[in-house]
């Protein structure tokens, strides 16, 4: 089945290593009491917000990401890339729910890792629904507006994901 209207699977440059020191500063980070949360939802934070200066190799992902989201939007305008991290343990599911609050021209999904059964991407197409499978090192691209849920962890381990919403960069 081919990937429905809007939605860019890219895999990065050089994330094996990458994604060992985000996962290691992010678990070196996470609880620190200054860190902003939200959307706590079944007994957990979807949302963790660490910055570059707590998980200096994003800033290669954030890259590679905007590179990746300006080819795909076929514009070379400039754009900045908003980030949050979601940490999803044994058991624990994301619900059904969009990116489309402000000026975001694209959102994508970046795994860090992702254990076999570690809960499936749900985006609800046009056509229907459509999953796909977690890969380390995968960013996949899609609509801002479209619905998009995350199945239950059924592994044995946490994968740990970064959500983008991608909007064009503000002049200082």
């Amino acid at each position: 089945m081919p990937l429905p209207k809007g939605v860019f699977i890219q895999e990065l440059v050089g994330t094996e290593m990458l994604n060992r020191d985000i996962l290691r500063d992010f678990m070196l980070h996470q609880g620190d009491a200054d860190v902003q949360r939200s959307h706590f939802i079944d007994g957990r934070f979807e949302n963790i917000y660490l910055g570059t200066e707590q998980v200096p190799a994003m800033a290669n992902v954030i890259e590679q990401a905007i590179a990746a989201a300006q080819v795909f939007l076929g514009d070379p305008q400039a754009l900045q890339a908003g980030f949050w991290f979601n940490a999803m343990s044994p058991g624990q599911s994301t619900q059904i729910h969009t990116h489309d609050d402000d000026d975001e021209r694209l959102s994508a999904v970046y795994y860090v890792t992702a254990p076999q059964g570690s809960g499936d991407l749900i985006l609800e197409s046009q056509t229907g629904p459509y999953t796909l499978s977690p890969h380390a090192g995968r960013l996949v691209c899609f609509p801002p507006d479209m619905p998009h849920a995350v199945s239950k962890n059924l592994s044995q381990q946490m994968r740990l994901s970064v959500g983008f919403n991608f909007g064009p960069a503000r002049q200082s």
